[in-house]
């Protein structure tokens, strides 16, 4: 079958011999000459790496072949941008890339497409990480995701822009420019995305942002119905909706450039959808003919956006057929003669410290001394009566005012979620904070937390210091993703070049007595473990609280990096500890003096009681569980037991474990999360793998959901088993 390759020469060679031109598609459309032959030129160097992948890939030197051949009219809308507008790119975004760096002097497209796709060092985004459109100097944003996932980081980008608050790090008036595929609007991410942008818009909040769906037909091998895509953008409330020919550049460069002044000048979105094609399947594997004709294969070729382009360049007399035809050439000599210099001489990534030094480089002078900042007008901001002259405070009040102190120190954070600002939260612990700080800095979301977490993402971006909020841990699931594929990975594939910096805090944990069964008491982390980079800290004491939240903004700032700040539901308004009204477990709030003494720095652990019998190490509502069972085999059997509180679930702190553990040789790990993937499983493994020869035991609650009332004492880990436990392991 003939090549899309050798039919774009068989139909320039005719066009050169007298064979017609197609008819005009756009008769009337002013033609600017030299943007017509930079949108050429950006589809001719795309069309060629497309080929040179895979050539590069017979050669086994490549590792990706998922073109943008057929896709080359989005060139039109980098052409129609800014070089400083931010861009989320589609992975056939490949002629808006060439567009974008012909824009920037200096820059060196081929070579940093071909070098991606070779997982070379030389990658100036990855760093032979992975294939990405991206590129710091040309604000391209790097981005992974195949169906969608990096619309929500795109719709929170530009509502930060649109807020205008602080130091963007872009001009006033930038548009955020979000290209993705006519299969992945189907995907329930993009249909969140679509609906948050819709929801500002109808507000009348700013949102400069064009959505740009590269619309070729067909998802892998399965084809979009006909005319859903349409029917789908057209009805979105709130957003604008455009239509666009790939086979038309006279309009499509005229519809792009009007389209991007209205979003730039009125500050609301649009959704430009631009019809492609998609030429060689969709990537190297994939067998085309399995599920496509070969008449439909062949009938696509005549609707080359480069045909379409040359034939324009023809009518209006600024480029000849043969001569579009020796500028298709030139352009294929310069892209080969790149890949086939590569031969032999590409550097990868050797070891395992290499590839996941993004991950794990770390600036720990910086973070210490962000954490122990305080706000010089500090006593004032909380009118004359800082939080450590109010007496002991719960867990709740610990953190409010550990929150009141991050947004005095830190002037770029942001608080929001759910019902945050003007109730102050479900459980009341961002009470007062709106009306200290004003709507700017603490606000309410939709009720979606993909949204939540792409305000989160996007406004990192934008220089901000994210306080997101997630009401309860089950509700993460619904848009875990945002953390795991986009947040967490931004800092490796882009080798450390971007980073989303930010503290979500998630109410969580099980143990709330009477109400809400599984979504409100959810034990399972394993999800949040699992990321890799990413920081998990659990606040369980009123004391330490307030250092391990700034300790996680200032992980935040100066690194960069993805935390959580789990907060135990059932601990927020505990006074006691052993009997009733005994106030232990209440703490004074510790001022901006005492910060230096009780940091907790990332991977440190903390002793909570000293002992040399036997160690319980725990977290969460197993620390106050586990001080009552060392209280009662102190007094009931004369047993001396220490009590560690891991503090930090991941990256598991095993090397501070194992120091807190020194002369102790039983060690119980009391974990509230599920016997099967919960937390205990790393820790006893930890501990083998470092040379622990002592006894460990594990005690765990059920594999089971939460259920409701009383039924959840069945599955719950329960003191009496903590007890029987610890018994077992002394005789």
């Amino acid at each position: 079958m003939e090549s899309i390759d050798d039919h774009l020469v068989r139909q320039l060679t005719g066009w050169s011999t007298g064979q017609p031109l197609p008819e005009e598609t756009s008769p009337g459309v002013d033609v600017d000459p030299g943007l017509l032959l930079s949108y050429l030129d950006a589809q001719l160097q795309s069309r060629h790496l497309d080929l040179a992948l895979r050539w590069l890939q017979a050669q086994r030197e490549g590792f990706y072949t998922i073109g943008s051949s057929g896709h080359e009219s989005n060139a039109a809308v980098a052409l129609a941008l800014r070089p400083s507008d931010p861009a989320l790119l589609h992975y056939r975004s490949g002629g808006f890339y060439a567009a974008r760096a012909g824009q920037v002097p200096g820059s060196t497209p081929i070579s940093d497409v071909l070098h991606s796709a070779a997982a070379s060092r030389q990658d100036p985004i990855s760093g032979g990480r992975h294939k990405v459109f991206g590129h710091r100097g040309l604000n391209i944003i790097p981005q992974t995701s195949t169906i969608a996932s990096h619309l929500p980081r795109a719709m929170g980008l530009a509502f930060a822009l649109g807020r205008g608050t602080g130091d963007t790090g872009y001009p006033a008036d930038a548009v955020v420019v979000c290209s993705f595929g006519d299969a992945s609007a189907n995907h329930s991410t993009a249909a969140g995305a679509l609906n948050a942008v819709g929801y500002s818009a109808h507000q009348g909040l700013a949102m400069p942002l064009l959505f740009v769906c590269e619309d070729n037909g067909i998802g892998i091998s399965t084809r979009s119905p006909r005319g859903w895509v349409q029917r789908m953008l057209s009805g979105l409330p709130g957003i604008d909706y455009v239509p666009a020919d790939g086979t038309d550049p006279a309009h499509l460069l005229a519809t792009a450039a009007d389209v991007v002044r209205r979003v730039r000048a009125e500050r609301r979105p649009a959704v430009l959808h631009l019809r492609t094609v998609r030429f060689m399947g969709h990537a190297g594997s994939d067998a085309e003919l399995a599920y496509r004709t070969r008449a439909e294969i062949l009938a696509e070729y005549a609707l080359d956006p480069i045909l379409a382009t040359a034939a324009l360049l023809a009518r209006e007399r600024i480029l000849s057929p043969a001569e579009t035809l020796a500028r298709y050439q030139d352009a294929r000599e310069q892209v080969m003669d790149a890949a086939r210099s590569m031969l032999g001489r590409v550097e990868r990534l050797a070891s395992p410290a290499a590839v996941t030094a993004p991950l794990t480089t770390r600036r720990v002078p910086e973070v210490s001394a962000a954490a122990r900042r305080a706000d010089p007008d500090r006593e004032r901001s909380f009118g004359g009566r800082p939080p450590e002259s109010r007496g002991p405070l719960t867990l709740a009040q610990s953190i409010n005012a550990a929150l009141h102190d991050a947004l005095l120190t830190w002037p770029q954070t942001q608080v929001f979620g759910e019902d945050v600002a003007r109730k102050g939260g479900v459980y009341g612990v961002t009470r007062g904070l709106r009306r200290s700080f004003g709507a700017a800095r603490v606000f309410d979301t939709l009720l979606d937390e993909q949204t939540i977490l792409g305000v989160a993402l996007g406004g990192a971006l934008a220089g901000t210091l994210p306080i997101p909020e997630i009401q309860y841990l089950a509700y993460l699931h619904n848009a875990e993703d945002q953390l795991r594929g986009e947040a967490a990975s931004l800092r490796f594939f882009s080798a450390g070049q971007y980073g989303n910096g930010m503290v979500v805090r998630i109410a969580g944990l099980a143990y709330q007595k009477g109400f809400g069964g599984h979504f409100h008491n959810d034990n399972s982390v394993a999800v949040l473990r699992d990321i890799p980079g990413l920081a998990l800290a659990v606040a369980t004491h009123p004391a330490t609280a307030p250092a391990l939240l700034r300790q996680c903004l200032a992980l935040a700032e100066q690194e960069g990096r993805v935390c959580v700040f789990l907060e135990p539901i059932a601990l927020y308004h505990r006074r006691d500890l052993h009997v009733d009204g005994d106030g232990g477990w209440l703490a004074d709030y510790p001022a901006p003096t005492r910060w230096a003494a009780t940091e907790n720095p990332l991977g440190e652990v903390r002793t909570v009681r000293r002992g040399t019998d036997l160690a319980l190490v725990t977290f969460g509502n197993g620390v106050p569980m586990s001080l009552r069972v060392a209280g009662a085999l102190a007094r009931q059997r004369r047993v001396d037991a220490r009590v560690v509180d891991l503090q930090w679930l991941s990256p598991l702190p095993a090397a501070s474990l194992r120091a807190a553990l020194g002369g102790i040789d039983r060690v119980l790990v009391v974990d509230e999360t599920r016997a099967g993937g919960g937390v205990s499983e790393a820790v006893v493994a930890a501990l083998v793998d470092g040379g622990f020869t002592g006894r460990i035991s594990r005690v765990n609650s059920v594999d089971s959901y939460v259920p409701l009332g009383p039924a959840a004492d069945q599955v719950l880990l329960g003191e009496d088993e903590v007890r029987a436990a610890a018994d077992a392991l002394l005789d």
